[in-house]
């Protein structure tokens, strides 16, 4: 069994606001064909899906955000996963709006859902997929930022987002970590292959660019 978590805060005054893209992505998954709906369970919502012969937990706390660690503990513990089963989505402020990062570890970076679930779990060693909500800037409160909604111009952008993130996380299902990693991000700029100086010949000119031979004159 593995376990998706997808953090944000509880009720319809949340819905839509930055903070809640995991609770989007989970929403996005669990519109698919072939997953329960949902119920109370480890104070918090959660649904069941299948994909091959994998059972899947798709979870959304109701503890709000900075106590999230608290229903992922009940889950942990409920069904004694591995760690390695468990990944979490969440906000990032770091990052422009739609860019998606995916580690197998690490620091909270800030982001307070994943602090209390590292409280909660004793350990940072356990995969997180974060998603860019782009930064507030100098003169708006991170706090205020993360509760507000995207604009009309980010929408579209974050729609692909949503639906990139839940193609990422089948493949984490269906292959593990690295696989996922290589697949969400392959689009970061220190990841991306540098092209290859062109080479040259003893005069200076490139492959590319060798004189073409005189032609045969036709008889």
């Amino acid at each position: 069994m593995k376990a998706i978590v997808g953090l944000g805060n509880p009720g319809p005054k949340y819905t839509g606001t930055r903070h809640n893209i995991g609770f989007a992505v989970i929403d996005y998954l669990a519109a698919g064909t072939g997953v329960s709906g949902f119920r109370g369970r480890f104070q918090s919502q959660v649904a069941e899906m299948k994909e091959g012969d994998e059972q899947v937990l798709l979870i959304k706390p109701e503890t709000f955000m900075n106590l999230s660690g608290r229903a992922v503990r009940q889950a942990v513990d409920f069904y004694k996963l591995e760690l390695r089963d468990l990944i979490v989505v969440c906000d990032d402020i770091a990052l422009p709006v739609g860019k998606l990062r995916v580690r197998a570890r690490g620091s909270d970076g800030g982001q307070k859902g994943l602090r209390s679930i590292m409280e909660q779990l004793g350990t940072p060693e356990y995969a997180r997929l974060r998603v860019g909500v782009g930064s507030p800037g100098e003169h708006i409160d991170a706090a205020d930022y993360v509760l507000s909604r995207f604009a009309p111009g980010e929408r579209a952008v974050i729609d692909d987002a949503v639906a990139a993130t839940a193609q990422g996380l089948l493949v984490w299902i269906r292959q593990g970590i690295d696989p996922c990693m290589n697949k969400v991000n392959s689009g970061t700029d220190n990841e991306k292959p540098k092209k290859a100086k062109p080479k040259r010949d003893e005069d200076g000119r490139t492959a590319g660019n060798q004189p073409k031979p005189p032609s045969t004159p036709k008889t």
